[in-house]
């Protein structure tokens, strides 16, 4: 079996932009992706310059118009064989994430499969791209809706999930009939250009070249031209709220449309009638998994006070067993994080905790003696609601356990802070949960009963409210955003009848 592995030829330098036939010059600028786990170099990334950028994006808009000239069912068969190519590299591809990435191989696996559940759910989805029909006021006048795909869509991802969430915008928006300029995040261009090359090549066997495509370079500069360029009428947005916002000011300036995932300040509420064990295994992954790297980390725990010691020392104890170090190793629990900006903010934010009045009671070091200078303890803090700390998000394996005296107050600090991506409550009570998922309970996207905030399936819509910037992912109705609605009526009578009963004129 082929591997995507050999197709780069993984080494000390690997140059290629991903474009039209993978567009390379001599004189191109490159990015050097070293990992997190020791910092060798893992190859080098061909860093996209204007004349390259404006190829890929005219090649993106020629391909549209073939691509969209196919029936739904017909794009769906292609995706089918897409998802086929994911299938037979899911260990090469889970190795390179695990490689560029740091985070530990059982969850790059599962980022793999998370590609090849959403490649699948696009398939079925290219049979149920639904319209309404509505009756008309008027006789023998028709009204229905339908949907026709934008064009071509920018999609923007972070390090933390490098194709995972490329796959959510990318196949259900190809489905949908767009083709897909992807900007990958500087810090993970390898296995980027890696899976767009798998898309890529089924693409071109059926000429269609130039559907998927790939583009890097730094958010302030790539990621910033396709924001501006009214050609692309949508761009999808995966990273910080600062990122969001510069993104969505570009494109609201020309009047494009953005799709916005971006930070979270996720609680689990913990009620003294839950089953602690399950809460307190549920929070060590939610805060521990992915370095705390993930949107979805739990990061803030509110807990009834005289639950709270119990919790506090069960979740010590599942931290003492952490193994931390190389993530490709089995018995490695947690890896790296990604880079000496994110050990420099852990830092920042251990060092407030004690002036902030709260305390640090497992964890809240950077480690030595290790591959890299990137390894830190996952920590555990006891704090209190008005530390400033706590309102917000660090990228990184702090979790802060918060009393509380009971649900009430709990959704009120659950809904505090700026964020509102997910949520989640252990409780065995009906009602409290159904206080939870009440309209004044969480102001989360997402809102769990029984389970952590990290780890969403694909059939539901992805993403979160306030400054998680309102945008869906992933299932449900989510197609709808790579798509516009048309509102058709057809009049098959013998009449012109107006609307509201007017009569304008004889």
């Amino acid at each position: 079996m082929h591997s995507v592995l050999d197709t780069f030829k993984l080494g000390p330098r690997n140059p290629g932009t991903l474009g039209v036939d993978f567009l390379s010059s001599a004189k191109s600028k490159t990015i050097s992706s070293r990992s997190p786990i020791d910092g060798t170099l893992i190859a080098e990334a061909e860093l996209t310059d204007d004349l390259q950028l404006e190829t890929v994006i005219e090649s993106a808009r020629d391909a549209f118009k073939r691509w969209s000239a196919l029936p739904a069912p017909k794009r769906g068969d292609i995706i089918r064989e897409i998802a086929v190519a994911f299938r037979e590299n899911i260990e090469p591809l889970a190795k390179l994430v695990s490689w560029e990435n740091g985070k530990i191989l059982a969850e790059a696996r599962g980022e793999i499969q998370e590609l090849i559940d959403i490649a699948d759910f696009a398939v079925g989805l290219s049979r149920q791209l639904y319209g309404k029909e509505m009756h008309s006021e008027r006789a023998h006048h028709r009204m229905f809706e339908q949907w026709h795909p934008l064009g071509v869509i920018g999609v923007i991802t972070a390090f933390n999930f490098p194709v995972a969430v490329w796959g959510w915008n990318a196949m259900i928006g190809a489905v949908c009939g767009n083709a897909i300029i992807w900007k990958p995040s500087e810090l993970t261009p390898i296995i980027s250009l890696a899976t767009a090359r798998l898309a890529h090549d089924v693409m071109v066997r059926h000429n269609m070249g130039g559907v998927f495509s790939m583009v890097t370079g730094t958010g302030s500069t790539i990621g910033a031209r396709l924001a501006a360029d009214p050609r692309i009428p949508l761009i999808s947005a995966t990273g910080s709220c600062a990122m969001g916002r510069s993104v969505s000011q570009v494109v609201a300036a020309r009047l494009g449309r953005s799709l916005l995932e971006l930070g979270g300040n996720n609680a689990v509420l913990v009620l003294e009638d839950c089953d602690l064990e399950m809460a307190a295994r549920s929070i060590f992954f939610g805060s521990v998994g992915t370095a705390g790297q993930r949107c979805t980390t739990t990061r803030r725990v509110l807990v009834q006070k005289n639950l709270a010691t119990r919790l506090s020392e069960r979740l010590v104890q599942f931290y003492k067993q952490v193994t931390i170090g190389d993530p490709r190793e089995a018995k490695t629990l947690m890896g790296p994080l990604i880079s000496d900006s994110a050990v420099k903010a852990y830092r920042a934010a251990i060092s407030r905790v004690e002036s902030e009045g709260g305390k640090i009671v497992y964890g809240g070091k950077v480690l030595e003696g290790l591959p890299s200078r990137l390894y830190v303890e996952p920590t555990i803090v006891r704090a209190h609601k008005d530390m400033p700390l706590v309102r917000e998000e660090t990228f990184a394996p702090i979790v802060y356990l918060i009393e509380v005296s009971g649900i009430e107050e709990a959704i009120e600090i659950n809904n505090s802070v700026s964020q509102g991506l997910s949520s989640a409550i252990f409780t065995s009570s009906i009602r409290s949960s159904q206080q939870f998922l009440a309209q004044t309970g969480s102001d989360c996207g997402i809102a769990n009963v029984n389970i952590g905030t990290s780890g969403a399936e694909i059939g539901g819509a992805f993403g979160g409210e306030k400054e998680t910037g309102g945008g869906r992912e992933a299932g449900s109705d989510s197609w709808k955003a790579y798509m516009r609605r048309q509102t058709c009526t057809l009049n098959w009578g013998t009449e012109l009848l107006l609307a509201q009963g007017i009569k304008f004129g004889e």
